[in-house]
Order: structure tokens, then sequence, then C-alpha cells
């Protein structure tokens, strides 16, 4: 892996760029990916009021700057290999030491997936099933009952946050604190500095997200393997992914200290003793790299095209990608099935620290941003989309779709006043086979055709009319959605 040092837009960088492991594909140009790095770095594109509008393209020197966020790390996936990855900025803000490539970052929740591959190494060794009841392997702490009734958990409802437990996540500990163990943390009780876990929905019928309920399957494996987490991390997934900047450990222990970036919640103050300590580690315990995140997400796109098996079999990547019961998760990641677009991914957020990964299922592209302040979270939508704009992700922008053909009889049925229970006033008007949109003494607003019913409001934020229909097919209301607020009016006669 070359590494190369140069100074750009300010910034010292430095950029490692290699081959995914086991991969043989001949590494494009060095010419072609710097032009590409650099149309990142300098497209940047700010969110606006409205969806899908950003602001001018701007670089990432100035939103850095103007987020009080002293470090940023990013690594793309392109044609299934990391194509480049960079570090940005410094590790502390008003100290000298550079962000690179190997700067270690906090996870946060992406801990949570990475932990799901290994969970689904030990169901394809046989040593774990993931629909058997979690109590079947657990020895020093049970899923306790509620009353006379007792949940039965699987790892796959704790996976896809569909068991019903309690605890949306966990604050962290200072240095000095004094820590709790697991089952402090499940019990709730000092000096654990969260509530109880327990169940409160029936388990498997709805998605409800729970740091809570993947310390109980983190339990799980260490009950089961009888050895220390970040060993059975670093055995089953880490070494095997070539994962040689990452780790579980916490505290995060001396030897690894200079490498990693310090913790700033807002406007660069960084933390007291740099970071806080995470001690529930499935859930928000990892310390690791853009590029060794990438290669993780690398290893499952790979063994879901059938193209590597040497980790994952296809029927468990899979498994690990695919929305369970239509909930945007499947075993670890979190999932979208949109054809072409189809796509996994996680975010992550500790004190003074946010990530964001995803990749696509069926494409070979992919991303992984992480940043050491929380007040810069806005950022790593801004590269995301730089960087989905420079690849050309499918389906990542909501493209300029054509108005829909309407005919001039449908057009005509829908001219009209229109009136709200309250009194709200509408009226609709067609000038030149266009409608246009009057609400009491607002000047008019076109409205674009999507179907014979339903038209978009193109000048406003999430705006759409939708006519209804009598069982005669006139028109007798129309509904005005924005931002997913309904207003209905009826047709006056």
């Amino acid at each position: 892996m070359k590494a190369i040092l140069l100074i750009a837009s300010g910034l010292l960088i430095v950029a490692h760029r290699g081959l995914a492991s086991g991969q043989n594909a001949k590494l494009p140009p060095q010419d072609t990916v710097e032009r590409r790095i650099e149309s990142v770095v300098h497209g940047l594109l700010p969110a606006t009021a409205f969806t899908d509008r950003f602001a001018p393209k701007a670089s990432l020197k100035d939103r850095m700057a103007f987020y009080h966020t002293p470090g940023v790390s990013v690594a793309v996936i392109n044609d299934y290999r990391i194509d480049w990855a960079r570090g940005f900025g410094v590790k502390e803000f008003g100290k000298r030491d550079p962000v690179t490539a190997t700067t270690l970052f906090q996870a946060g929740s992406i801990s949570k997936p990475i932990f799901a591959l290994a969970v689904m190494q030990l169901v394809q060794q046989g040593k774990l099933n993931l629909d058997e009841n979690v109590n079947h392997y657990l020895t020093s702490w049970k899923v306790p009952p509620s009353g006379s009734w007792q949940p039965r958990i699987t790892l796959r409802e704790l996976l896809s946050h569909s068991a019903g437990f309690t605890v949306h996540g966990f604050l962290g500990y200072e240095a000095s604190d004094k820590l709790p163990t697991i089952v402090d943390v499940l019990e709730g009780r000092l000096p654990a500095d969260t509530p109880p876990v327990i169940v409160t929905l029936l388990p498997g019928t709805q998605f409800r997200y729970s740091g809570g309920g993947i310390t109980v399957a983190q339990l799980v494996v260490t009950d089961a393997l009888r050895k220390p987490f970040p060993e059975i991390m670093r055995q089953l997934v880490l070494d095997p992914l070539g994962m040689k900047h990452s780790t579980y450990e916490q505290p995060l222990p001396r030897s690894w200290q200079s490498s990693a970036a310090t913790s700033h919640p807002w406007k660069n103050h960084p933390l007291p003793g740099k970071w806080y300590i995470h001690p529930e580690l499935a859930a928000a315990g990892l310390w690791t790299t853009p590029s060794d995140l990438a290669r993780a997400l690398l290893e499952v796109q790979l063994a879901f095209q059938g193209k590597s098996n040497r980790f994952l079999s296809v029927s468990k990547a899979a498994e690990m990608i695919t929305p369970i019961n239509d909930r945007p998760v499947g075993i670890g990641f979190f999932a979208w099935d949109k054809g072409e677009a189809a796509a996994f991914g996680h975010n992550g957020k500790n004190e003074g620290a946010e990530a964001i990964m995803s990749a696509y299922k069926n494409t070979g592209k992919g991303a992984v941003i992480m940043i050491n302040a929380n007040e810069g979270f806005p950022l790593l939508g801004e590269i995301q989309r730089s960087i989905a704009r420079a690849y050309d992700w499918p389906g990542y922008f909501d493209e300029d779709k054509k108005p829909a053909v309407i005919s001039s009889n449908v057009l005509a049925s829908c001219v009209g006043r229109y009136a709200t229970k309250a009194g709200l006033k509408f009226s609709v008007a067609n000038q030149n086979g266009t409608l246009f949109l009057k609400c009491g003494d607002q000047a008019p607003i076109e409205l674009r055709p999507i179907s014979e019913t339903k038209f978009s409001i193109p000048i406003l934020n999430d705006a759409e009319v939708t006519f209804s229909k009598t069982d005669k097919g006139e028109v007798n209301g129309l509904n005005l959605s924005q931002e997913g607020t309904q207003v209905s009016a009826e047709r006056e006669r």
C-alpha cells in the first residue's frame, strides 16, 4: 500500500490507496483518482430548507471550519475496491498532529454491524443459531420475565432491533469513573448510568432501536465462547478481514492512544480526558478507521455477489443486508431495497465523534466518513453527497422527473373552488394546460403532474396536492400534503 503525503486546500493529507483483500483489479491512473478526490473535496453540497435542493458547492476546508470540526477521515469504495482513503485536518483542535488514513476514530453504533459479522461467523460454524432462545446460551444473566410472562428472544430479533428491548443508547464514562460490568449495564445498577434493559414490546412485531438489545447479544457471545469480547472480535472479524487498525478494547490501550482522534462535542472544545469509555463494546466500543470499515463493507458486497466466500456465504451475506418484514434493517445493518439503488450501512455517534458508512448491494460502490466533532454531523451528509455526485451513485439523488402527460379533460375536472371545514379557501385554475393552486390571498402556485390525481408543488418543500374522486370519477376534494402534514378541502358546488 503506497502512502502519499501532500498539501491540498491548506490541509495536511495522507493518502493510502490499495486493493481490497483478495482482489487483483488494476488501480486507476493516479491523475484520475486525484481528479476524483479534488472533485469530492471541493464539491460538498450543503443542505437547504428544501428537500433535495442544495446550496452552492463548498470546500471541505471551509465546511470543517464552519462546523468546528478539527478532523475528518474518508474512504471511498468503487468497483469493489478501496479507490482512495485520506485524512483531513488534525486529531485535536489547536495541535498540529494530522489526521491520516490510519488515525483511529470512535465508531459509535457502527460497532453493531461489525459485531453482527462475528455472530454470523458463529452461525456459519454451527456454534450459534439465530432463531434459538438466547436464554439457552446465557449463563451469567437471563432475559428477565415481565410479571408471569417470560419473553422468548432470539439473536435474529436482537440484531434487527425487533426484540422489544429498552435503552436506545449509552452515554459513556469518563476515565476517572468506575466502570460497570455488562451485567451491571443490563440490570441498570450502579455504576451503570442507564436504566435496566427490559422487554416492553411484543418481540418480533416491530422495530425499536436498542443498544440494550445489542448488549444482550454481546453477553450471548461471551457466555457461549467464554473468552474476552475484544479477543473474540479480533479472532472472528478484525484479523480475517485485515482490519489492523481496529480494536474493541476499552479503555483504549495506551499503545493505541497516540493514533486516536480526540473527541470534540461542540465549538472545538476537546473532551476532558480526550474521549469517553464505552464498556458496552458491541454497541459502541469499536475504535477503527474508514479504510478498515470499508474492508468489512467490501467483504459483504463481494460475498453477496458470489465473488468471495472466504468470510461469508452468499446466503448469510444476503440475510445481513436484506430488510426483514419490510423494516429498513437486516442483521446488524440498516438495509434498503430499491432495485439498482439497494444499499446497506449504518451510522454512529459517541460523545464528540460521528461516523457514517454506506454501500450498494449490486454496484460495488460505497463510502465511510468519520469525524471527531458532534457539531459536524451535517458535514457527513455534505461529504457523502459530494462523493455520490463524483461517483455517480445510482438512485442517490432524485432526478428531475418529466411531468406526467395529463389530458385536458382530466385537468379541467380539477378546476374549481375548494374549502376546508375550518374555512380555508383554495382555488384551482388551468392556464394554458398547467394547473395553478391559489390559497386565500396568496399568488397562484404551479402544480406539476405526477399522475392524473397527484401533483407536486416544486417551489415548496416536500409538498403535493392529491385530488379525490367519487365512485363516479368526479373530483370532489383535494388534499394538500406539506412535510407530512395534511390539509383536506372539499369541492364547493
